[in-house]
C-alpha cells in the first residue's frame, strides 16, 4: 500500500471492528510512526497512554454516554434522528485504545520556530496522529477518534498531570472493511466539499484559473474512486 492509498482508504472507524488483539510487534510499529512525525524545533512533545485495562476504558466510555445525552439535546428533531443513527465510539469495541498527550514544557520555553505561533508544538503532536492514523490503516487497523467527554474527567482517569494537554483519544482494532463512504456522510450527518471551491491562489478568496480548478477535481476524483 503506497501513501495515496493509506490516505483514501483511512476512515474514522467506529464499527467494523474484528475481537482480534493487536500483536505488540505491530503497536510497536504504528508507535514508532508516530514518533517519526515531524515537530517544531524537533520538540517531540508527544507522549501516548496505551490503555487495555476494561475497568478504566468502561469509565471513559460512560462519560461519553453522559456527553452524548447532552449533545443530543442541542439538536433539532431532524439532527436528532440522524444523530441517533451514528455511533460516536468504540471504547470496548476494540482491543486498544492509545491516549495522546502534549507537554507544552518540554524542553523548556524557548522553542526554535514556536515564540511567535505557541500554537505549533499542538499542531506537532496532531501530525504525531496523523502518522499513527495512517500507519495503522496500512496494517489493517481502523482508528476512531473520540472526543465526545469531558477532557478533564479523563485526564483525571488516566492520571494525566495538570500541565499536560490531552490532545486525542484513539480506538484501535483490526477491521472487517474500511467503508468507502465516511460513516457520517453515509448516515446524512454532512458531505465532502468540492476541493476545488477550498484552494486559492496568492490571497485568501482568489480562484486559481478554471483550467486548475478543473484539474483538481479530476485528480480528486480519480484519486478517490480507485478505493
Amino acid at each position: 500500500m503506497n501513501v495515496y492509498e493509506a490516505i483514501r482508504k483511512r476512515r474514522d472507524i467506529r464499527s467494523y471492528y474484528k475481537p482480534d488483539p493487536i500483536p505488540d510487534e505491530v503497536l510497536a510499529r504504528i508507535l514508532s510512526a508516530a514518533h517519526l512525525a515531524p515537530s517544531v524545533g524537533y520538540s517531540q512533545p508527544w507522549n501516548f497512554i496505551i490503555i487495555k485495562n476494561i475497568e478504566i476504558r468502561k469509565k471513559i466510555k460512560q462519560l461519553v454516554e453522559e456527553e452524548r445525552k447532552r449533545f443530543e439535546n442541542v439538536l433539532d428533531e431532524e439532527r436528532k434522528a440522524i444523530f441517533s443513527k451514528i455511533k460516536v465510539e468504540a471504547i470496548l469495541d476494540s482491543p486498544v485504545n492509545i491516549a495522546v498527550t502534549y507537554d507544552p514544557n518540554r524542553f523548556g520555553p524557548n522553542i526554535l520556530g514556536r515564540s511567535t505561533m505557541p500554537e505549533t508544538s499542538l499542531y506537532s503532536t496532531i501530525l504525531a496522529i496523523g502518522n499513527l492514523w495512517l500507519a495503522a490503516t496500512e496494517e489493517g487497523i481502523g482508528v476512531g477518534f473520540v472526543s465526545f467527554f469531558n477532557k478533564e474527567k479523563v485526564k483525571e482517569i488516566l492520571k494525566i498531570p495538570k500541565e499536560i494537554e490531552l490532545v486525542g483519544y484513539l480506538t484501535l482494532g483490526y477491521v472487517r472493511e474500511f467503508p468507502k463512504i465516511p460513516e457520517l456522510e453515509e448516515k446524512g450527518w454532512n458531505k465532502r466539499l468540492t476541493l476545488s471551491d477550498l484552494v486559492f491562489e496568492d490571497v485568501f478568496g482568489k480562484k486559481p484559473s478554471d483550467k486548475f480548478r478543473l484539474l483538481l477535481d479530476r485528480t480528486f476524483e480519480k484519486i478517490f474512486n480507485n478505493f
